[in-house]
């Protein structure tokens, strides 16, 4: 099921066609999407309430039934069980240990002449997390959204998600949400959500950025509205590569290709390995254990047309081929595979061993499943703390520091022509200012 391609001719185009996977923004798309901006900026609850009737089938005719109350939120953890409850808050342990890493500080220079200098570190104000709600159901998706917030020290996290026409909200987005202290929730989503929380309206406050995933729509929505606020990313389709030697167990090989196979159609699944052989040995555990799993179509689609296997001469060269994809999940399935760290240069998130898989990173490892897609490895990273602070650089100089450094800045002022800079720091100085010198000039 795997096809092997070559590594000489067909490389380059093999990683372009892997790397420009999409689900395509269209003009019809991107047409809508601005038309329920506009509205929704022009109209606010009332646009608002009108696509939740139309879109999504939510008979709503006052804005204040957008409101997830407390009592809900409390049915929520009610319905989902304890054992359920306990799995979230052991979630919650697991994503706080490694994101509390993240946090940075503010930071103060003194120095001898009197000069001070430093970097503030302050949370947002105020985030919405989307999460898909109707047929998807990700908990997991509020927990790794609003650990790294919650860290981060953002004053007011909110959940905006869609719901269908029995205006419920999923019991276990509800228990996720009250895991994470999260009381805030509108029943709300689609491109008309994004421009509630981007724009604000008498009901859905504005806030300064939006995160989580959607349909195209949503990521259009999101696309369109970077500048009034900030976004996480538009993530593309998922996928993963494995890195594997002669010794790597075939059938966990299988199983982790078609775990991110299932997601959809255009899901990519690579392997690179140092063993024909064991290509071959992962093609039969892939056609004995397809037929185990439901979402069959799905994952035959997604092998045939962005699945594929690259056969190297060593795991060196196993390593450029992965640098060149800088998949969003990379799984290392070699011997010492913490030796492997040094050649890992482009990946989202790196899945070390056999009994590490992916899906355990989706749900418990502690890392965020958050990730860049398409290549994009190369220049962005995983979600964390650090997506959700802004920085803020200070400085006091006394008059006698000032003084110090006073000609070199007007100098350097007016070689770009800017005399009103230079000016500003002159006037300073009454014994030797700015019109002083250009009328000696």
């Amino acid at each position: 099921m795997l096809k092997v391609y070559d590594l000489q001719g067909q490389f380059k185009d093999v990683v372009q066609k892997f790397s420009s996977r999409k689900t395509e923004m269209t003009k019809q798309v991107n047409d809508t999407v601005m038309n329920m901006i506009e509205d929704v900026e022009k109209n606010g609850d009332q646009a608002l309430m009108k696509y939740c009737r139309d879109l999504d089938g939510f008979m709503i005719d006052n804005p204040k039934d957008l409101i997830v109350s407390k009592q809900e939120i409390l049915d929520g953890v009610t319905s989902v069980g304890k054992d359920f409850m306990r799995i979230l808050e052991r979630t919650k342990e697991q994503l706080i240990a490694f994101h509390q890493h993240q946090v940075d500080k503010s930071w103060s220079l003194y120095k001898e002449n009197g000069v001070m200098m430093g970097q503030l570190v302050r949370g947002l104000e105020k985030v919405a997390l989307y999460v898909p709600g109707g047929t998807a159901t990700y908990p997991s998706t509020v927990m790794m959204n609003a650990i790294p917030a919650k860290l981060a020290g953002v004053q007011n996290l909110i959940i905006i998600t869609p719901v269908k026409a029995d205006g419920k909200v999923n019991p276990s987005i509800l228990a996720a949400a009250y895991v994470c202290g999260i009381d805030e929730i509108y029943k709300v989503g689609g491109a008309h959500g994004v421009a509630g929380v981007a724009i604000g309206t008498a009901t859905l406050p504005k806030v300064d950025k939006i995160v989580g995933p959607g349909n195209i729509y949503v990521a259009t929505a999101k696309k369109c509205c970077y500048g009034r606020v900030d976004i996480d990313m538009i993530a593309g389709p998922s996928e993963i590569l494995i890195v594997a030697d002669d010794k790597a167990n075939p059938k966990y090989i299988a199983a982790d290709l078609m775990s991110q196979a299932e997601h959809d159609r255009l899901a990519s699944a690579l392997l690179v390995t140092t063993s024909p052989s064991l290509v071959e040995k992962v093609n039969e555990e892939l056609k004995r254990q397809i037929q185990l799993l439901p979402r069959t179509e799905i994952i035959e689609e997604s092998l045939q047309n962005y699945g594929g296997a690259f056969i190297v001469n060593s795991i060196e060269e196993a390593f450029q081929v992965s640098n060149e994809f800088a998949p969003e999940h990379l799984e290392v399935l070699v011997e010492n595979p913490m030796n492997t760290l040094p050649l890992i240069h482009n990946a989202g998130s790196i899945f070390l061993g056999e009994y590490t898989p992916e899906p355990l990173g989706d749900y418990m490892s502690g890392t965020n499943h958050v990730l860049p897609t398409g290549g994009t490895a190369k220049f962005y990273s995983a979600l964390g703390v650090y997506d959700f602070v802004k920085y803020s650089s200070y400085s006091y100089y006394p008059k006698a520091a000032l003084e110090a450094l006073k000609d070199d800045v007007i100098t350097f002022a007016k070689k770009e022509g800017l005399d009103g800079h230079a000016n500003s720091v002159a006037v300073r100085f009454e014994e030797d200012t700015y019109e002083k010198k250009s009328n000696k000039a």
